[in-house]
């Protein structure tokens, strides 16, 4: 069982993506918003790790990731023990993939390729709920 003393989420987004490339981008998009982001994961375990420690009050978590956990997985326990918002990015659009998504009741969906201004409407969508 995880257990945490610290209740208060800071203000800070973690990067939880398989690929490198599209964590830096992401990375670069959310610090262009002004947000500090606090760590990048590309597993499911690594992910729960950086969300104990940082306590965010936003997650952008890939749907795929290294290992054997995918986002979901990761979603869940981080739900569970911290209680950050989770905006879940995808490049699939099948109903299995969407149903899997939706277990962990997300705060936003996302798909890959994120244009323009889609990632900063979903999270200060997130951040003003």
């Amino acid at each position: 069982m995880i257990e945490t003393l610290d209740t208060e989420l800071k203000d800070c987004v973690l990067v939880v993506e398989d690929e490198f490339l599209i964590a830096a981008s992401l990375s670069m998009q959310i610090e262009d918003l002004g947000m500090a982001v606090c760590g990048t994961a590309d597993t499911a375990r690594g992910a729960i790790d950086m969300a104990l420690r940082h306590r965010p009050r936003v997650i952008l978590m890939d749907m795929r990731l290294k290992g054997q956990e995918d986002g979901v997985d990761a979603a869940l326990a981080i739900h569970k023990a911290v209680g950050s918002k989770v905006i879940f990015i995808t490049g699939s659009r099948e109903p299995a993939t969407m149903a899997r998504i939706q277990e962990d009741h997300p705060a936003a969906v996302l798909f890959k390729p994120i244009y323009g201004r889609q990632l900063q409407t979903a999270i200060e969508s997130v951040l003003a709920s």
